[in-house]
């Protein structure tokens, strides 16, 4: 009797571990609104509503406008860090009310993200994994009276079902029926080393300073060896076209070189990047970001 009572509480604490999991009443925004209306207050207006206990955040709402591609790598920057039970909303969504599905993927980290299913989802369920998808209900999962309209799903569905699932309101599986653990995937060029070289896409930029992120993560760079002060050979596409050339060295810090001078070096997230001290890279250069952006990285010869 005794084991079996022990079964009984690690099976129900367990089982209320799951719950909260699901239920931690933060809901995080993500959007290409902008902050120069309404829009963004609106939804928070709508989760508050569902629950006035919810802790609402901002991931950011300057994704530019219906970058599908730049909403799909600030989720996968992001959502790692955020506790099991996060409920994302967003909402870059340039085919509003068409017949695109509206989901909410829970990963195998344990956060929901509620969006299109319209390429949203490609870096975050690659990085994380996918626990499993619903398909958003909206008979029932649908702000009230608000089925007229067809161009704020934001509001009216994603930060209404994402507020339910956060306080609770509702579980995972109320949100829709289940959908097969695949998302519509944007193609970009993944991470490779072949014959001495680095491929990968110029996944980002760090707009603030005009570095250029790359998706080639520190494993791959580790294969190609270079030491602190090689030069590495870069050459960066659009489309297939070349669009620079240009040595920069593998440095630590960015005062490793010069004012103005270029380098390559390990971002925040451990992926290969480049830079130019104290001015942006991405202004100079004309480069910008995206599945189109590529790049080609070998260590350069030495004279």
């Amino acid at each position: 009797m005794k084991h079996l009572f022990k079964f009984v509480s690690v099976v129900f604490l367990s089982a209320l571990c799951c719950i909260a999991s699901a239920q931690n009443k933060i809901v995080v925004f993500q959007s290409d609104f902008g902050l120069k209306d309404g829009a963004v207050s609106a939804m928070k207006g709508v989760a508050n509503g569902v629950s006035p206990d919810l802790k609402l955040y901002d991931l950011t709402h300057e994704i530019p406008a219906y970058n599908i591609w730049e909403a799909s790598y600030r989720l996968f920057q992001t959502v790692n860090y955020w506790p099991a039970g996060t409920v994302f909303v967003s909402v870059v969504d340039p085919g509003v009310g068409t017949t695109r599905k509206s989901v909410v993927l829970k990963t195998n980290t344990g956060q929901f993200i509620v969006t299109p299913d319209n390429g949203t989802l490609t870096l975050v369920a690659e990085a994380l994994g996918i626990a499993e998808i619903r398909e958003i209900d909206e008979a029932v999962n649908r702000r009230k009276d608000s089925g007229k309209s067809y161009t704020f799903h934001g509001r009216d569905v994603y930060a209404y079902t994402a507020a339910r699932l956060a306080a609770g309101v509702i579980n995972f599986e109320q949100v829709g029926p289940a959908l097969p653990k695949q998302v519509v995937n944007i193609p970009y060029q993944k991470a490779v080393l072949e014959n001495g070289k680095l491929k990968g896409t110029i996944a980002i930029l760090d707009i603030q300073y005009g570095n250029i992120w790359t998706n080639i993560g520190d494993d791959l760079v580790k294969q190609l060896n270079p030491q602190y002060g090689d030069a590495l050979h870069v050459v960066i596409y659009h489309s297939g076209k070349k669009a620079y050339e240009g040595d920069a060295p593998y440095s630590q810090t960015f005062g490793a070189v010069a004012q103005g001078k270029p380098l390559s070096y390990l971002n925040s997230l451990l992926q290969l990047s480049f830079a130019l001290n104290q001015a942006s890279f991405a202004d100079v250069h004309k480069i910008a970001s995206g599945n189109d952006w590529s790049v080609e990285v070998s260590l350069a010869s030495k004279k």
